[in-house]
C-alpha cells in the first residue's frame, strides 16, 4: 500500500510504500520530546513529493541519523539512516501519515536512551 504523509504546513510531503503492522516508540532524548511513533522502511520505498531542501536536518550524539523537519512548522515527519547491515532506511513518523488508525497498531517500546 502507498501512504501519503507530510508536516503540518505541507511544505515537506512524501509517499511511502509498505505495510504498517507495528509502531516503535523510542525514549531517546530526541524521540521522547517529539512523541514520534516510528515505522522503518527501506529508503527506496520512501519518495519525497517536495524538494529535498524543503526539509532541514538535525543530528546529535553519534550523528548517524538525519532527523528531518520542516523549518516553517517545526514538525518532524521522517528521519534517514542505515540499518545494522548498512542499508539505507527511512524512519517514518506515523503521526504524519494521513488516514491511519494509530490506536489499532501495536506499539513496541525501544530503549534508545541506553542504546
Amino acid at each position: 500500500m502507498i501512504y501519503q504523509g507530510s508536516c503540518h504546513c505541507g511544505k515537506v510531503a512524501y509517499e511511502v510504500e509498505g505495510t504498517i503492522d507495528t509502531a516503535l516508540a523510542c525514549n531517546c532524548s530526541m524521540c521522547q520530546r517529539k512523541g514520534s511513533l516510528l515505522w522503518f522502511v527501506p529508503r527506496a520505498q520512501f519518495r519525497l513529493r517536495t524538494p529535498e531542501d524543503a526539509a532541514a536536518t538535525y543530528t546529535f550524539n553519534k550523528h548517524i541519523i538525519k532527523h528531518r523537519f520542516c523549518p516553517t512548522c517545526g514538525i518532524h515527519p521522517y528521519a534517514e539512516g542505515v540499518d545494522p547491515k548498512g542499508n539505507p532506511m527511512a524512519a517514518i513518523n506515523l503521526r504524519c501519515i494521513d488516514g491511519i488508525d494509530l490506536a489499532a497498531l501495536p506499539v513496541h517500546e525501544f530503549n534508545g536512551r541506553d542504546a
